[in-house]
């Protein structure tokens, strides 16, 4: 997990060129027994701070403490409205659980009288789950959560169909064809993601975007080299002119929908 110093080293490295924190990649955020403390930290230096949550971790004093971190947004994850349903893609997970740590942050943030987090519900809309859409609404609407939102799944072997791929093509990434399915969106060779943002790991590794979900394409590691150093590098760079040169050709942007609508 990523440890509370080197923590307090990257923010003092990237605080004044950074406006927003995404506090989730590949992982529980509310794992970290520092996580709340972290996002004080970042709140402090006026950084718009987020994360995404299965809800399972929010006892009574830590659904406060999430309040008083000053966190601006909480997404919680949803997908499904009855366990049979949440359990077919959250292996192991207790609707019940997100219900009731979902009920316990409503409750604090009423009554701290604070406007913040915005508390959002997403649901990951996949075939077994498509028809509990209305229902992902009402079960918003009665906790009281700030908004629901529907986004599309990213399907790793998409070509040939997955029963994952849900029937409603306006849920799907992916759009069926004679000779099977393609992504929407056209693979167009920019992304301004290379210029304006990037991921770093719980270990310090620097990788170009959040679709690079196994850091394949590290570009340096911040516990041997600065941000500003790497992120000025010849490795970086090259990186760069590969994208606006040929997206096709780099494997964790074949099934990249940047440019395409994915949140309804």
């Amino acid at each position: 997990m990523l440890d509370s110093t080197f923590y307090q080293n990257i923010i003092n490295q990237i605080y004044k060129h950074t406006h927003y924190l995404t506090f989730y990649f590949q992982g529980e955020p509310f794992l970290n027994k520092d996580f709340l403390k972290m996002v004080k930290t970042a709140t402090k230096k006026n950084i718009y701070t987020a994360t995404s949550t299965n809800a399972h971790y929010f006892d009574d004093s830590t659904a406060k403490e999430t309040i008083e971190s000053g966190l601006d947004r909480l997404i919680i994850s949803l997908d499904g409205t009855s366990q049979e349903t949440y359990e077919q893609y959250r292996i192991g997970g207790d609707l019940n659980k997100v219900i009731e740590g979902t009920q316990r942050v409503i409750k604090w943030k009423k009554k701290l009288k604070s406007k913040t987090p915005h508390i959002r519900f997403q649901f990951l809309v996949v075939k077994p789950n498509e028809h509990q859409i209305k229902e992902a609404v009402d079960l918003g609407n009665e906790l009281g959560v700030d908004d629901v939102v529907f986004k599309t799944a990213q399907i790793y072997d998409y070509k040939n169909g997955s029963p994952l791929i849900p029937d409603n093509e306006q849920y799907s990434r992916y759009k069926k064809t004679n000779t099977g399915y393609i992504l929407k969106n056209k693979l167009l060779n920019q992304c301004w993601k290379m210029w304006q943002s990037c991921v770093i790991t719980w270990d310090g590794k620097i990788v170009p975007c959040c679709f690079d979900k196994d850091a394949k394409h590290q570009l340096g590691n911040l516990k041997k080299t600065s941000l500003h150093t790497i992120w000025k590098s010849a490795d970086y760079n090259n990186f760069r002119k590969s994208i606006l040169k040929g997206r096709n050709q780099i494997d964790i942007c074949t099934n990249c929908t940047e440019g395409t609508k994915v949140f309804e």
